[in-house]
């Protein structure tokens, strides 16, 4: 049964794929579709960083050392630092505060 499971998900990331390569150029030309291209991947990578930052135990909001790592990247990235300097040093944040 888990077979038969990972070989759906790859049929269907397959079409999915295969779906977006198929789209029209005249489609993509317009300035509305260019512009929620663009901005798509940026949400579903915030959603992803909510989910996994605000992990919920039971019914209960968990602020833990990703909590605190998030709020060091997002400081640094006001900072304009660089890229590599924002995941080391949220890293090195949230070993700190597991350790403590």
């Amino acid at each position: 049964m888990i077979w038969a499971a990972v070989v759906g998900a790859g049929v269907g990331c397959y079409l999915l794929k295969l779906a977006g390569l198929s789209v029209p150029e005249r489609v993509l030309a317009r300035p509305l579709v260019a512009r929620v291209a663009d901005l798509v991947p940026v949400s579903l990578l915030a959603a992803l960083i909510a989910v996994q930052v605000f992990a919920t135990d039971d019914a209960s909001l968990v602020l833990d050392a990703r909590a605190v790592a998030l709020a060091a990247a997002v400081g640094l990235l006001v900072l304009r630092a660089p890229f590599l300097v924002v995941v080391f040093g949220a890293a090195v944040v949230a070993a700190v505060v597991r350790l403590l």
